[in-house]
């Protein structure tokens, strides 16, 4: 029996979008995730149905139109796209993005969302490139990368250094996408659909008014601007993770009662499929409790109206790395348990096998967060950036 997210755990949650919307997507997405494979990005009439279904209002302001989720129903959501696949789960992701966006100017956010909420927001930060003071602006140039989804964005970012103190954080400079050229570079082996190409501009001028610190003070005052930004940023990434892990363990339970190449026993009637499954299910649910647990904490007490302290958002990220870490592991155990059948192109094992490899590699994710992790459980100052 699967053990995905149904429809009652998330509106029990406080989802906001359209069920039936939010179903429709889902089979577009199941329907056509080999094409996003192929193109290595998500079309732009997929992005719709993912505006359709408000992915991209969730973290839109509700003084401009937005839904402004909760970030566990918005997580729960993401869990559910992933299982279907991992590419779509990840660029549907970054409907969570706009929370940075809550530290430009009111003016600025009124203008973006003059034609409504459902806004898509993508970025290439890194490398961080210095841009020349202008009157009233900055003058950009520069060459970004990982920049997922950019192709059905509808503003863009590019992380720029001007001098002035961001306690270490990048500013974003915000532009049009006929400003900027996307060179088609996304080459690798897994999470090959989201379109994460690098972001090309050559002397750009960006007014002010148009740039903010990620992560900075925001202009808008409701609850979900304050969470803490940049752990929500790995927590959306991390549950994607979580739902490839899912599907890959719902695929081998499955698959228990198929019969063997070799007129071996069936997997079911194995103990060691037995147990390798049961554990491989019991530290997937541990680390999603975990991880929802972390979360609903977080949000209870900004609702409440107080600052996240700073073991509340080191549970953020030690619950985002290790889940992401757990998936897949979860999902490697799952592959190795698919036997001769999971090498088969054609099959999906060896998709979410390469999908779940991703996740942790990113440096919101990886190995370092347990450190900093540590060192706030024992009262030490953790490395730059962690809190």
């Amino acid at each position: 029996m699967t053990q995905t997210l149904d429809a009652a755990e998330t509106a029990a949650a406080g989802q906001s979008p359209s069920g039936s919307a939010f179903d429709r997507a889902l089979a577009v997405v199941a329907r056509r995730r080999a094409e996003f494979e192929e193109k290595r990005h998500v079309p732009r009439d997929v992005i719709d149905e993912f505006k359709s279904a408000g992915i991209y209002r969730a973290s839109a302001p509700k003084q401009f139109g937005g839904d402004a989720l909760p970030p566990a129903a918005f997580l729960r959501l993401i869990e559910r796209i992933s299982a279907v696949d991992g590419s779509a789960g990840w660029v549907a992701s970054f409907g969570s993005s706009l929370i940075y966006l809550a530290a430009l100017p009111p003016e600025t956010q009124a203008e973006l969302y003059a034609d409504g909420p459902d806004v898509v927001f993508a970025a290439g930060l890194f490398p961080v490139q210095p841009a020349e003071r202008v009157p009233g602006g900055h003058r950009v140039s520069g060459r970004w990368k990982f920049a997922s989804g950019c192709k059905g964005a509808d503003i863009l970012g590019v992380g720029i250094k001007d001098g002035a103190d961001g306690g270490g954080r990048p500013r974003t400079a915000l532009l049009r996408p006929g400003q900027v050229e996307i060179a088609e570079n996304w080459d690798v082996i897994g999470m090959r659909g989201t379109g994460s190409h690098d972001l090309v501009l050559e002397r750009a001028v960006v007014p002010e008014e148009w740039t903010f610190v990620r992560g900075g003070e925001p202009t808008v005052d409701e609850p979900l601007y304050r969470y803490p930004a940049v752990p929500y940023a790995a927590q959306v990434l991390a549950v994607v993770g979580l739902g490839v892990a899912r599907a890959a363990l719902d695929h081998v339970i499955a698959q228990g009662g198929r019969a063997g190449y070799t007129g071996a026993p069936k997997p079911a009637e194995r103990a060691t499929y037995r147990i390798a499954v049961g554990r491989a299910e019991a530290r997937l649910r541990s680390a999603r409790a975990f991880f929802y647990e972390a979360t609903e904490e977080v949000w209870a007490t900004v609702v409440a109206g107080d600052p996240a302290s700073a073991g509340q958002t080191s549970a953020l990220r030690l619950a985002s790395a290790h889940l992401a870490k757990t998936s897949f592991e979860v999902v490697r155990a799952a592959y190795q348990l698919g036997g001769i059948a999971a090498i088969a192109d054609a099959g999906p094992m060896q998709r979410y096998l390469r999908d779940a490899s991703v996740v942790p590699q990113h440096a919101f994710l990886q190995e370092g967060m347990y450190d900093g992790a540590g060192a706030v459980l024992m009262g030490v100052q953790p490395f730059p950036g962690y809190l």
